[in-house]
């Protein structure tokens, strides 16, 4: 039945389906795998009808000639039996084979690999809620769409052969001038016809029915905005929990970096709104490394930390929003930025005496 609660307009989303699913609720059609079956069926009766005329000739010819005379013992019942269960075996294992492959794959290609165990697991519910059950089954859109599916399916079937007879209604007398061969030809191939007659508007009824069962699945499987950010929320977190935790990590990631300001050899400034605190050890590594930036008050507190710690401060514009922009704390300078970096250590005294 189709979602009535005005709620819920969206689309389910993937994790959702992939519940139901588990669960064994998936968009199927019981009249499709009827419809392919049956075709199939009338396909495997034309192709092999005289394999089965075969047989069955075999079987009558035994019966008068031999069924009479054979002496009703045990021994004789046996070969009976096992006679008869060889034909049957060879006229209807093929047809039956080809069926379950048939309905197998028509089943598959709906709904998929599945597997669920709810035969294992039945369901009491239903059986202390009689009046929801009863609801269900009277008043349900898929009770009435059933109802009128079964109608039209028996319509097709009752008008199929009366279309076809009225047809043939003029050939009738000739038959009685057939050969037994001629009529079993005639009879089979009129057969034929009804049922072609019968499958045509049963297959619209089918790919009716995979819409209608798509559709439904669809509308029942929708989810309120609401249902939506609660699962977006179970999947990726409460957003103001992770916004604490960047927060924290912020924090932290702040507190490391000024803890690392008292060891770096100068602080390129522009000059108020960025600094930028860049280490070099040729030991550690074969270019300067920013141990630290920061914006605005946080420029501030690292040139504040600087001053305390005697660590030279310089006033550099393009190099100082360069570094900004381009590189993370913990990481060497670009190979860009070497020649101005290296003209700005070259002024320091502590690099001085090692240039000499």
């Amino acid at each position: 039945m189709a979602q009535k609660d005005p709620s819920k307009t969206e689309k389910a989303t993937k994790k959702r389906l992939d519940k139901a699913r588990n669960k064994g609720s998936v968009a199927k059609s019981q009249e499709l795998p009827k419809i392919i079956v049956l075709f199939t069926g009338v396909v495997l009766l034309y192709f092999l009808i005289g394999n089965l005329s075969h047989e069955l000739k075999d079987i009558y010819i035994w019966s008068f000639k031999n069924g009479f005379t054979t002496t009703i013992t045990s021994g004789g019942v046996y070969e009976i039996m096992f006679m008869l269960s060889k034909k049957l075996a060879v006229m209807l294992l093929p047809i039956m084979f080809v069926l379950c492959v048939v309905a197998f794959i028509t089943q598959r290609l709906q709904v998929g690999k599945i597997w669920y165990s709810r035969l294992f697991n039945p369901d009491f519910s239903h059986i202390f809620n009689p009046l929801g059950g009863l609801q269900r089954l009277l008043i349900s859109p898929q009770t009435l769409f059933n109802l009128g599916k079964q109608v039209a399916q028996a319509a097709a079937i009752a008008v199929a052969p009366y279309l076809v007879l009225k047809k043939e209604f003029s050939n009738f007398l000739p038959l009685f001038y057939q050969t037994p061969h001629g009529l079993a030809a005639y009879i089979l191939g009129t057969g034929m016809t009804m049922v072609l007659y019968a499958l045509v508007p049963m297959a619209i009824i089918a790919l009716v029915d995979v819409w209608y069962s798509r559709w439904t699945y669809a509308e029942n499987m929708k989810m309120s905005k609401d249902e939506i950010k609660d699962e977006r929320r179970q999947s990726e977190g409460d957003p103001r929990v992770k916004q604490q935790q960047r927060k924290k990590m912020f924090e932290v990631m702040k507190q490391r970096m000024m803890a690392d300001v008292p060891k770096a050899d100068v602080v390129i400034t522009n000059p108020t709104h960025i600094a930028c605190a860049l280490r070099y050890d040729p030991v550690l590594s074969p270019a300067p490394i920013l141990v630290a930036k920061g914006l605005d008050h946080l420029a501030e507190k690292i040139k504040e930390i600087a001053r305390e710690h005697k660590i030279p401060i310089r006033e550099n514009k393009p190099l100082a929003q360069a570094l900004y922009k381009s590189v993370e704390i913990g990481q060497t300078i670009p190979l860009e930025l070497y020649q101005a970096v290296a003209t700005m250590l070259a002024q320091l005294d502590k690099f001085r005496g090692k240039r000499r």
